[in-house]
């Protein structure tokens, strides 16, 4: 399953005048920077601005080497030309197993979309965590939870996300601890990031 797949996420949109009922025009929007972060997220105090690179080629954000020594040997990468964003696939040759990782620019709301999700009630595991390379982070899913797999979204801008989903089958060496692995993807991602 894609990153696309297991992090779509519902945008709100359109506006109504509450005392008629009837469409109104749009009010200029605010800045991303102005209205961001919402809902309870933190704030992402360092940006990374330079993502274009990553988001047009999302595989040679993290080497392959790198996958490998954290979860096997891969057999081939796949990338995902996503809803929200290209996504990179690192196949594992033990499988059927592994991780799936890039950036959402189609989710304008970054990590601030996921702490509304979870006020609406609309996530079955959302948990904060500590920051990655500096970066605030949160592990999710929506009833999708299972042995192998976890579902990790890092804040790299206010308005941009990196999300990596493991999913592990036996025989991976991380399968008793797949947010483990998807945390070190992520703190490769980011120092790649940051070095661009």
């Amino acid at each position: 399953m894609s990153v696309a797949a297991v992090s779509g996420l519902l945008l709100v949109s359109g506006c109504s005048d509450p005392k008629t009922g009837n469409a109104t025009s749009a009010a200029p929007t605010a800045p991303t920077s102005a209205r961001l972060p919402s809902n309870g997220a933190p704030a992402v105090t360092d940006p990374i601005l330079n993502t274009a690179q990553a988001e047009s080629d999302p595989c040679s954000t993290v080497a392959t080497a790198q996958i490998e020594e954290l979860g096997g040997k891969v057999e081939k990468t796949e990338v995902d030309d996503g809803t929200f964003g290209k996504s990179c696939g690192w196949i594992f040759e033990a499988g059927p197993s592994s991780v799936t990782a890039g950036l959402l620019p189609g989710n304008k709301d970054g990590l601030s979309s996921l702490y509304a999700k979870h006020a609406q009630g609309g996530l079955s595991t959302f948990k904060p965590i500590d920051s990655i390379e500096g970066y605030p982070g949160v592990i999710y899913d929506n009833g999708g939870e299972g042995k192998g797999r976890c579902v990790l979204a890092v804040g790299v801008r206010d308005d941009l996300t990196y999300t990596v989903t493991p999913l592990l089958a036996t025989g991976n060496p991380m399968l008793s601890d797949p947010c483990s692995l998807a945390t070190k993807v992520a703190a490769a991602a980011i120092k790649k990031l940051k070095g661009a």
